[in-house]
């Protein structure tokens, strides 16, 4: 680390702070002094802060939701410490499931089960055993190089033996309760992974996507040419249809098909999805869809017509989950690849539970052969060969495209399908009300999250399938018999070897699949563990009781601190690692597994898109952390909506600004308080001795401080008492936007307002009361900040801490050992605290009004005017007239609680935009009835805090108020209210201001122009300006005139600065080697002055002469083409000029003018017009004007000549030039 800190070294405080590099210093300290390690120490025998750490998998790198997550957790944790807490703070680790396994397939190319069966388990579970950690290293330094202090070293693992044992117990107790059963159902199912995925993973990512839809032709068996349309956006699945599905009371017809002659049944309201005219069918009878029920009709493929004729299969059913808002109206039911087809079937006797499985497809999701035609096809890949057999048997009657939300494996990001696969479940849905109850002991932040997504999750709970047909995960600990009449499930690894005679140290398939449990029945084949393994959220979801090795070991230690007392993850969690949690202790304690919840919001891409290593549409944690530093980005992510359970748009510059407003300010104001001890100690006390913080000398002194001393002591008081409320409730977006404005309120008015004290300009009293001040404030906000930013919270409290007396300092080693400070309630004062508000109120709105008529601080003006009907908030102001006067830099105040006696009204004007979109047909009257409200009633509704319009509630920021000051004042007033005070400032204008707004004129000007080109402001362009000479015009208008052309030249600089733009005098000469962008006279006080936008660009011309060719307002182009175009003089090839009656032949053609007559004028350079006579080379760059009119000299005002072709063209090496369009607008081939 270096040697220890002195004073010396301190005092001499750099001017600028490499943010990043001083975190990587401070993170030395710690790691040399272990630091974290010994703050464990210094709270061991306190009272215990219990927090789980959710676990993540190490084979993905971190990313800004696991950075989120973890910022939150250190937050609270270093917070809980701060509270005289010891906290464990345990890292975790997901080592088993679908991500490592999905990543070994992708490596050794495996498809399916086949392949692991030929490599071995042991082998392929020792691959996945290779890559669990692979990422682990970068893993502790991302999480440890962003400030989070958590244990790696005595971390859990889920692939720990003593782990997976705990979890064995959890499954034991869950079965000896009856709530584990063995069944199949239909459920998500990963074809790339080859395993079911439980209803929350499956609903962890959807997608928008475009399906194959067909509608189909069951041919009915009872009724002649009559057919029963279905409709499936599953082609795939109608190999395997067994039955179709109508709505009991839905309105169905039977139509004969016009072009087919066939009769169809389909729900009448779907008739227009089917048919696009009327015309394509005729109604023959209406009936209500119970009258189908059991018309049987011909399988659409041979594969299950056996087993469907011996239970009466291929029927209609009836059923109401049945909707007429798509398809036709019946349902194609497969029962063993949708989970309402499912029960349709079961209910309608076609199927059983313990019926053998209708399912072609294997677990990979290939057809096999028992769709013999289709047999080795994906069957995503199968929808085509299945459409084009359908058409070949006339059953296909339509074929589309549907765009709709399809569910993705959250793994392999590949399309999941609907399948039954037998499963083991644990019972969930008969504890719906038990979760509920469970769930409504906790407290979560924000509350909406546990009430609105988690509480509906709640309700209608599903059972969850546990089992995996994996091979990397805990095994399910059931051994059976051949006959699965005998069943045993093992709870410890010691039951294991009771049994089985075989001792074990590792859990995994490879280590117990091959021991055999003998039968209790003599002679009976011994008992053997069935193939599957727990779903990876079993193990995280059991994490409580399992990373302790409960019930074990360690179980007073357990049952003392259980439930804990915090979690945090984000809020796709919900469905996740909290329901999990939830579900596995209510079932086994009926108790909630922890007390307190921050679930936190989604970090977007700046696009507000997924964000994704593929589009690389983020930037790289680690280079944001290299080049900001760690605090910015922890407190970037923690001052967002993602705290509040909102999604974050992720974006740098927001980083960057935290730099910037907050960091930056908070350093300086501690680098300004350094260097002025330095001061006192040299010059007031003439370098013979050493400032030091004394508390009671600055306390003591508290009668004589400054009123903006005691202000910034009481905001302080009453920050800490807000905090330690805000804290204990959890509610971190409420406590980080205090804790900036407090660093807003030191730096930008507490230190702006005492420079001159602090500076010793007041006398040494002064100076050493403030100076004392400055410190007591910064320390304590080092403390105050220490959770959120752990670095520049150290790297202020390292030095600030030497100037502490000697000796009274416990753990002065580091911030982190530091207890929070408690509020003194007695320095608390509300009465200053809210008259520096209002000081500060009156300072902004005057703010406000310069900026307004842009008049900046420097230009001083005479007099400021608040006005408040309480005498007691006026005298309030008073006391700070000081400030206000220096801050605004006005020479006088005056204070008033007669607001007519200025003349003041207000107005109201209602903000179009919120209101427009929000009231919509409302709208108008109630605009009309907020700008017919008088003084007296807008001054009512204010009060009220909103505005109450046509029984409307309308919010205050919804409605402009508008202060109008009367002639009768005087003086040229500007007024401007927060809703409390208002304030009125004097704007008597002087030539200086006079000319100033000149300036301002001409940038809205230029502004509007560029607006109108629709450029943006970073583009690069010349901007000329050109003052008309008019020596015949008035006196007023010359002086005007000379006063506009004084403001161009003098004001040059503040107006190019202000429209990021060069800005200089006309000049032809370089105007026309630019590409003319625009050009317009603007009227500037009377004075006519002409703005040109040029490119920057050189302009490019065509290899070949040109013209320009404009229609006169008397003729009109044909076919909707514009008015202008332009045209070549000589042949590409043979170089030859145009001739006149060929130059006509093109302008007809151009504009459509068959038949017209017209006349051809010439505008050159210097706007004469005259008529075409002759064509040559000299015509080149000029204008022609086609019209009817054969009056010339009146054509030459209204045009402008163009320094390029209207038309774009391109020119090529070979010497030739084309068009691209012609005319103007018009793209050519």
């Amino acid at each position: 680390m270096g040697k220890k800190l002195e004073r010396n070294d301190v005092c001499r405080v750099p001017e600028n702070i490499n943010f990043p590099a001083e975190e990587e210093n401070v993170l030395q300290k710690w790691r040399h002094e272990n630091i974290f390690e010994k703050c464990s120490q210094l709270s061991k025998g306190k009272p215990k802060y219990t927090f789980y750490d959710g676990p993540p998998f190490a084979t993905g790198l971190p990313h800004y939701g696991h950075i989120l997550a973890g910022t939150i957790k250190d937050i609270v944790t270093r917070y809980a410490y701060q509270q005289g807490y010891h906290v464990d703070r345990r890292f975790g680790w997901d080592c088993h499931g679908l991500p490592v396994e999905f990543e070994i397939d992708k490596l050794l190319n495996i498809k399916g089960p086949e392949d692991v069966a030929k490599m071995g388990i042991a082998a392929y579970n020792a691959e996945c055993r290779k890559i669990v950690m692979r990422y682990a290293d970068e893993w502790e330094n991302v999480v440890t190089r962003v400030g989070r202090w958590i244990d790696f070293k005595n971390d859990y693992k889920t692939l720990y033996p003593w782990y997976m044992e705990s979890i064995w117990w959890i499954f034991k107790q869950l079965f000896d309760k009856g709530l584990v059963y063995q069944g199949v159902k239909v459920m998500p199912y990963s074809t790339a992974c080859t395993t079911s995925l439980s209803n929350f993973e499956a609903n962890q990512n959807y997608k928008e996507v475009v399906d194959p839809c067909v509608v189909v032709a069951l041919e009915a068996v009872s009724l002649p040419n009559t057919f029963f349309l279905v409709w499936t956006t599953t082609p795939w699945t109608l190999p395997s249809n067994f039955a179709c599905c109508v709505h009991p009371t839905m309105t169905y017809v039977k139509v004969r098909d016009v072009k087919s002659d066939r009769l169809f049944v389909l729900a009448e309201s779907r008739l227009s999805y089917v048919y696009k005219s009327e015309t394509e069918y005729e109604v023959k009878e209406k009936f209500v869809g119970k009258t189908l029920k059991d018309l049987h009709y011909k399988p659409l493929f041979p594969y299950f017509a056996k087993r469907g004729a011996e239970v009466k299969a291929y029927r209609v059913l009836v059923d109401e989950y049945v909707t007429e808002d798509s398809g036709t109206g019946i349902v194609h039911n497969a029962p063993y690849f949708g989970e309402d087809d499912y029960r349709v079937c079961l209910a309608a006797g076609l199927i059983t539970k313990s019926s053998e499985v209708l399912c072609p497809v294997d677990e990979a999701g290939r057809f096999t052969n028992e769709a013999s035609d289709f047999e080795g096809q994906y069957v995503k890949d199968s929808d085509k060969q299945i459409m084009a057999a359908l058409k070949a048997r006339g059953n296909l009657v339509s074929s589309g495209q549907v765009k709709h939300s399809y569910p993705f494996c959250w793994r392999s990001d590949t399309p999941l399908i609907y399948k039954a696969v037998p499963s083991w479940f644990v019972r969930v849905e008969h504890m719906s009300k038990n979760l509920l109850d469970c769930s409504s002991q906790t407290y979560w932040v924000p509350d909406f999250v546990k009430e609105k997504r988690f509480g509906n999750w709640l309700k209608e709970a599903r059972d969850w399938a546990i089992s995996r047909n994996r091979y990397w995960g805990t095994p399910i600990p059931i051994w059976r018999s051949p006959s699965g009449d005998e069943t045993v499930v093992i709870g410890s690894i010691k039951q294991l070897a009771e049994l089985s005679g075989v001792q074990v140290e590792d859990l995994h398939r490879e280590s117990i699949d091959h021991i055999e449990i003998p039968s209790a029945v003599p002679g009976n084949p011994p008992l053997r563990r069935i193939a599957p393994v727990f779903d990876c959220w079993f193990e995280s979801g059991s994490m409580p009781f399992a990373q302790q090795h409960f019930p074990f070991e360690n179980e007073k230690d357990f049952m003392n601190n259980f439930p804990a007392d915090f979690i945090a993850e984000g809020i796709d969690q919900t469905r996740g690692w909290f329901y999990t949690l939830l579900v596995i202790s209510t079932a086994l304690f009926n108790k909630a597994p922890f007390k307190n919840l921050i679930a936190s919001g989604l970090v977007l891409a700046a696009d507000g898109q997924k964000m994704s290593k593929r589009k690389k549409n983020y930037p790289d944690p680690m280079e944001v952390v290299h080049k900001y530093g760690a605090d910015a980005l922890r407190l970037y992510l923690i001052n967002s909506p993602v705290v509040r359970a909102e999604s974050l748009r992720f974006k740098e510059e927001g980083v960057r600004d935290i730099i910037k407003d907050v960091f930056l300010p908070w350093y300086n104001a501690y680098r300004f308080l350094l260097q002025n001890i330095v001061r006192y100690e040299k010059e007031d006390l003439a370098g013979n001795g050493q400032y030091t913080y004394d508390r009671e000398r600055h306390l003591k002194n508290m009668d004589k401080a400054s009123v903006i001393d005691v202000w910034i002591l009481s905001f302080k008081e009453s920050l800490l008492e807000f905090f330690a409320t805000e804290m204990k409730m959890y509610r971190l977006y409420t406590v980080v936007p205090r804790l900036t404005k407090f660093i807003d309120q030191l730096t930008n008015w507490y230190v702006r307002l005492n420079r001159r004290r602090i500076k010793g300009e007041l006398g040494a009293d002064q100076c050493i009361q403030s100076l004392d001040t400055l410190y007591d404030v910064l320390y304590t906000m080092v403390k105050m900040m220490a959770p959120f930013t752990p670095y520049l919270t150290e790297y202020i409290f390292q030095r600030l801490v030497l100037f502490q007396p000697a000796g009274t300092l416990e753990h002065a080693d580091s911030v982190h050992y530091q207890m929070m400070p408690v509020s003194q309630k007695k320095f608390i004062r509300n009465d200053i605290e809210r008259s520096v508000a209002l000081m500060q109120s009156v300072v902004e709105l005057g703010r406000v009004m310069r900026d307004r008529r842009t008049l900046p601080v420097k230009y001083p003006v005479s007099e400021i005017i608040a006005i408040h009907k309480d005498s007691q908030i006026l005298e309030a102001i008073k006391t700070l007239q000081d400030f206000i006067l220096s801050e605004l830099n006005v020479r006088k105040l005056t204070l008033s609680s007669d607001k007519e006696k200025y003349g003041v009204t207000l107005r109201a004007e209602p903000d179009h935009k919120a209101l427009g979109q929000r009231l919509k047909g409302n709208f108008k009257a109630v605009m009309a009835a907020i700008k017919a409200l008088r003084d007296d009633e807008i001054q009512k509704q204010v009060s009220q805090g909103y505005f109450d319009i046509l029984d409307q509630r309308i919010e205050l920021d919804e409605v402009r108020i508008i202060y109008c000051t009367s002639e009768q004042v005087g003086g040229n007033f500007e007024a401007h209210s927060d809703n409390e005070v208002l304030v009125l400032l004097d704007m008597t204008p002087n030539e200086e201001l006079l000319e100033e707004g000149l300036a301002r004129e001409v940038i809205n000007r230029v502004q509007k122009l560029k607006k109108k080109a629709q450029l943006i402001p970073t583009d690069p362009v010349l901007i000329f300006h050109e003052l008309a000479a008019d020596n015949k015009a008035k006196q007023e208008v010359l002086e005007a005139q000379a006063q506009l052309a004084k403001v161009l030249s003098n004001y040059a600089s503040i107006i190019k600065t202000a429209i990021k733009s060069e800005f200089a005098p006309y000049s032809s000469e370089q105007a026309s080697k630019k590409r003319l962008i625009a050009s317009e006279l603007v009227d500037l006080k009377g004075v006519p002055l002409k703005l040109t936008i040029c490119s920057t660009e050189e302009l490019q011309l065509p290899n070949l002469p040109w013209l320009n060719i404009s229609l006169a307002e008397d003729l009109v182009p044909r076919f909707g083409n514009s008015s202008k175009a332009s045209l070549f003089l000589q042949h590409n090839v043979s170089k030859e000029i145009i001739s006149l009656p060929t130059l006509r032949s093109e302008l007809e053609h151009l504009f459509g003018l068959y038949g017209v007559n017209f006349n051809i004028y010439v505008v050159d350079h210097q706007k004469r017009t005259t008529a075409l006579k002759s064509i040559d080379e000299n015509l080149s760059g000029k204008l022609l004007v086609l019209t009817r009119s054969q009056d010339a000299p009146k054509l030459s005002a209204g045009y402008e000549l163009s320094p390029a072709p209207y038309s774009k063209f391109i020119n090529q090496h070979s010497g030739k030039s084309i068009f691209t369009e012609n005319p103007l607008g018009r793209a050519l081939c």
